[in-house]
């Protein structure tokens, strides 16, 4: 038995896109260019990354946060959606063009004042996010940057270590197992996403049953085989928030 995946309503490009409650297009677009969970996941690796070892500073935090906040969630993300429009948005490319230098350029800036609470070797930092966040996402050096271990290292890794040397001004063991952990969540939400992004974004219809050991067939659809998929980025991103906050709780709550 073989039946075709004759899904009447276009799938949108990802399982975040286009909150209903949204009703105008370009705010909606907005939204899913910012990727939410994802973004949340990384910054929950910034999190991680300051509050694995103490003392912590507030305000260093808050300004590691500010600038992966940038560079990723605006910066990066304008960036990949300029270059070929995975995300099918209607924003005009000079509004893309202009979000990606204000995020990028104001994490730039962020970092630029990070040199003057932590020390000078932090701009290897900057440099290194810069890179990663422009090559990576606009294919440079004939897309040599665009890879998984790219992504697992700038996405996951990064930001750990970035964050950490911004509260120690200097790395260790500890930074090194956190970098670590961070690289295999991101490598996991790789290998998750994309294929739930060729199943949303790149097949028009899907054929297929499967047939139990007890006799039953049960019909195959793009939508069947992206739920567990998608449920388990989902709980992929918040499992790592959930983590970043018991480590900020740890280290900012006061005990009497």
């Amino acid at each position: 038995m073989s039946t075709r995946d004759n899904e009447p309503d276009e799938l949108a490009p990802a399982f975040y896109a286009s909150p209903r409650i949204v009703r105008n297009q370009r705010v909606r677009d907005w939204w899913t260019l910012t990727h939410p969970p994802y973004s949340l996941c990384h910054l929950s690796f910034v999190v991680v990354g300051a509050c694995i070892n103490g003392p912590v500073s507030a305000s260093r935090l808050w300004i590691t946060l500010a600038a992966f906040l940038l560079a990723v969630g605006v910066g990066a993300h304008a960036l990949d959606e300029l270059h070929g429009r995975p995300l099918g948005t209607i924003i005009p490319s000079w509004q893309l063009a202009a979000a990606s230098i204000v995020g990028i350029v104001g994490a730039c800036l962020l970092g630029v004042i990070g040199l003057f609470y932590v020390n000078t070797a932090l701009i290897y930092f900057i440099v290194a996010g810069v890179l990663i966040a422009v090559g990576y996402n606009l294919e440079l050096f004939h897309g040599w940057l665009h890879n998984d271990i790219i992504f697992a290292a700038g996405w996951g890794a990064f930001p750990v270590l970035t964050s950490f040397y911004a509260q120690h001004s200097s790395l260790n063991l500890a930074a090194v197992a956190a970098a670590l952990y961070a690289t295999f969540v991101a490598l996991t939400q790789r290998q998750l996403s994309t294929p739930a992004r060729l199943l949303r974004r790149s097949t028009n219809a899907l054929e297929g049953s499967v047939t139990w050991l007890d006799g039953r067939t049960s019909v195959l659809t793009r939508r069947s085989l992206l739920a567990p998929l998608e449920r388990a980025l989902s709980y992929l991103c918040w499992a790592s928030v959930v983590l970043a906050l018991a480590l900020a709780y740890a280290r900012f709550s006061v005990h009497v």
